[in-house]
């Protein structure tokens, strides 16, 4: 796909975000660099350049205006860096840490980082569990995309967040279901609903962005040991 065409169908898709020409040109560039990559490496089963703008770069930009400047921001299991990488080079003021547990997905970001030049993020090898434990309670908001059902993941992203800071899960259609569930997890630990939005990106992507105020500290005990949030979850 040409520049031109890739320039049009993402600025068609941000009914709410504007962008300078660089910003075009990084999308345009971390794009190239995910359809290469993913020839040697499984990031993606979403591999078209259409669906790539719609489905990763657009999707991932419908958190930004609940962003604030030079907000400290972690992207718990961020995969290929959705939606952390799409959201700082919309807003280069944001401080961000892409946490993943392959190390070749790191690998991946951080020729991204580095051929994007973008400066005050980082990508970290490593699990949620473990990387909690030197880095509790130190972000404004935890981000999440397609990791978990929302009682494990709040035991995931929860413990990172500052009282007065936020997580922001972005869920598909089944929100509620996981929504029901959570109840417990939510007073466990130290989180409450403060706003759920749903969106249609371009008619194709049912989106349900659930934002969490972090309203008193996580116990220490959480998150548990590796592996113990997903076998035992706060139900």
């Amino acid at each position: 796909m040409e520049i031109f065409e890739f320039k049009e169908i993402l600025k068609n898709g941000l009914t709410q975000t504007k962008l300078l020409e660089e910003q075009y040109e990084q999308f345009y560039e971390y794009m190239n660099l995910l359809i290469e990559w993913n020839e040697k490496i499984n990031l993606t089963a979403i591999t078209e350049p259409k669906n790539i703008i719609n489905k990763h770069f657009i999707d991932s930009l419908t958190i930004l205006p609940y962003l604030k400047e030079n907000n400290k921001i972690i992207d718990v299991g961020t995969g290929a860096g959705f939606p952390g990488l799409p959201i700082k080079i919309a807003n280069p003021s944001l401080d961000i840490t892409l946490l993943d547990s392959l190390n070749k997905r790191i690998n991946f970001l951080e020729e991204v980082i580095s051929k994007l030049q973008l400066q005050n993020i980082k990508a970290v090898h490593g699990r949620a569990e473990e990387y909690a434990k030197d880095n509790r309670e130190i972000y404004d908001i935890a981000v999440s995309r397609a990791v978990a059902e929302l009682p494990v993941l709040l035991e995931y992203l929860l413990p990172f967040v500052k009282v007065g800071g936020k997580c922001i899960c972005m869920k598909g259609p089944k929100a509620m279901e996981e929504i029901e569930k959570s109840k417990k997890a939510l007073d466990v630990l130290g989180g409450k609903i403060e706003k759920i939005e749903n969106i249609q990106i371009n008619g194709e992507m049912d989106r349900n962005i659930i934002i969490i105020s972090k309203i008193k500290p996580t116990p220490t005990k959480y998150p548990r040991k590796a592996g113990k949030p997903s076998k035992e979850p706060i139900i």
